[in-house]
């Protein structure tokens, strides 16, 4: 998704599909924060098998990260084939379809995306044919300055067939190829014109090529199956295909699988990475290790803090699932209260779902998650949560609670308060539309209708990558933007929209 897609990543209460939901809705507030991308990719040195079923079950393993559609591209000794639509893995991809993609090289993708760039042509992955033969990308993550290298791409004669700065990554390569002599140099060259996030998987006839940009914002982790080399967005998605875990893509670094080994290019390896922080808080799978941390852990840590920082007299502690049940956990065992299933999900949603009429919208949540009237009835209850953005959400869910007999209600948010959008792949909404920003905590607790409300500190950030050296990017609580991102670029962006 671009900066020219911008609008849409800004959901304001009517947009079509909720990704985190799992619902398709006519009209509801989405109050849920949202990633767009999770990638894939395989390379086999046994010519006689074709690699899409292995693609197909790491694509289920990365669901979570993108419900709205998704693809997968092949090439069989250097003949591509693709397919690709809107929906779930499982929708689009049946075994007729699997057994016509035949390959050993194949990439895969899964896409989120809100109203307005929900649509067929924005699916990934990317097969372009251009004067060197034919190249694949899939790409997880955001370009800061991708409306003025597409405006400068289209000074020049180029023609876009998509909405997503995706494109732009395949025509910079493109454009850069016919003065290489390899095309993992033409990906190293257009990556050097890029601002901003994208972990990047880039196929050739005969080559797979795996990119991290050099802040590292989106993850990127490489395995092993036998003698094939697999890259995905997650560890998760590793080992769902049986794949041996071997390090993760450095921020920065280009790696190359062909018939004569992997190749790594560690030439734009420089700076200060900037990961994504909130992998950790809520998008990855809670079985996932990301850049060395336990993404389970690191939530854990978070509830251990929340105890620390702000306790408070309850009776039971519970979560909202899936991230805040992991941050539960962690407060229950630092403060002593006992952890209880509180909330239970309903996770066969999916996404046909359609509410009937406006009057119905305050039911949405109800649909997802209902309370476990004999565990909170009578009782003081601690609930965690990853974050609070509008705010709306939460104030159905505390009711749920109250409604199911709670005599008291506390929240207790695994994140510090949001007051900054994101540019590098989460749609944080502008500033205006974050409560915190327009509220204090404690007006923010009345308007959720909690008895109290609390938000884990910026300063135990640090402590969430469990004593390891990691750089996180933290702009969307403190405003410090890693690359140098401004209120002037914002503003120009708003422009642009």
């Amino acid at each position: 998704m671009g900066l020219f897609e911008m609008e849409s990543a800004k959901c304001h209460g009517d947009c079509h599909d909720c990704g985190h939901c799992g619902m398709e809705l006519s009209s509801h507030d989405c109050s849920k924060l949202h990633e767009e991308c999770g990638v894939f990719g395989i390379y086999s040195y046994d010519k006689e098998i074709t690699v899409a079923p292995c693609v197909y079950h790491g694509l289920v393993a990365l669901q979570h990260r993108g419900q709205e559609s998704c693809g997968i591209a092949v090439s069989d000794m250097g003949k591509f084939s693709f397919y690709k639509d809107m929906g779930l893995v499982s929708e689009v991809f049946n075994k007729q379809k699997l057994d016509e993609l035949k390959g050993q090289i194949a990439i895969g993708h899964v896409r989120y995306s809100t109203a307005g760039g929900s649509v067929a042509e924005n699916c990934q992955p990317l097969v372009m044919r251009y004067v060197k033969g034919t190249l694949g990308f899939a790409h997880n993550g955001n370009l800061t300055n991708a409306y003025e290298l597409r405006n400068e791409l289209e000074q020049r004669g180029a023609i876009f067939q998509t909405t997503i700065d995706s494109e732009v990554i395949a025509y910079l390569v493109a454009r850069e190829r016919p003065n290489t002599h390899k095309v993992e140099l033409a990906v190293r060259r257009a990556m050097q014109q890029l601002h901003g996030a994208y972990s990047l998987l880039v196929m050739s006839p005969r080559k797979l090529i795996a990119a991290r940009d050099p802040k590292g914002f989106r993850p990127l982790c490489m395995g092993r199956i036998g003698n094939d080399i697999v890259f995905a967005s997650e560890t998760c998605a590793l080992d769902a295909v049986g794949a041996q875990f071997m390090r993760d893509v450095d921020p920065g670094e280009i790696i190359t699988c062909d018939e004569n080994g992997i190749h790594s290019d560690r030439t734009l390896c420089k700076g200060t990475a900037a990961h994504c922080v909130f992998e950790y808080i809520y998008f990855a799978r809670t079985d996932s290790v990301i850049d060395g941390v336990s993404v389970y852990e690191s939530r854990r840590q978070a509830g251990r803090q929340l105890a620390k920082q702000k306790p408070v007299k309850a009776d039971i502690v519970i979560g909202v699932p899936e991230s805040g049940i992991d941050a539960a956990i962690g407060y229950a065992e630092e403060s002593g209260i006992p952890y209880a299933k509180g909330i239970v999900k309903n996770s066969y949603i999916g996404r046909t779902f359609i509410k009937p009429d406006q009057s119905q919208r305050t039911n949405a949540v109800r649909l997802k998650l209902n309370a476990l009237e004999s565990i909170v009835r009578g009782r003081r209850v601690v609930m965690l949560d990853d974050s609070i953005v509008r705010g709306t959400t939460m104030q159905r869910i505390v009711n749920m609670l109250r409604e199911a007999g709670a005599s008291e209600v506390h929240v207790r948010i695994s994140s510090p308060a949001f007051r900054n959008p994101c540019f590098y792949g989460v749609d944080i909404p502008s500033r205006d539309d974050l409560i915190a920003n327009q509220h204090t905590i404690e007006e923010i607790a009345k308007i959720i209708e909690a008895d109290s409300l609390d938000f884990l500190d910026l300063d135990s950030i640090v402590k969430l990558t469990c004593g390891k050296n990691l750089s996180l990017c933290t702009a969307c609580f403190d405003g410090r933007y890693p690359d140098g991102i401004t209120s002037h670029h914002m503003n120009k962006e708003d422009e642009i929209l």
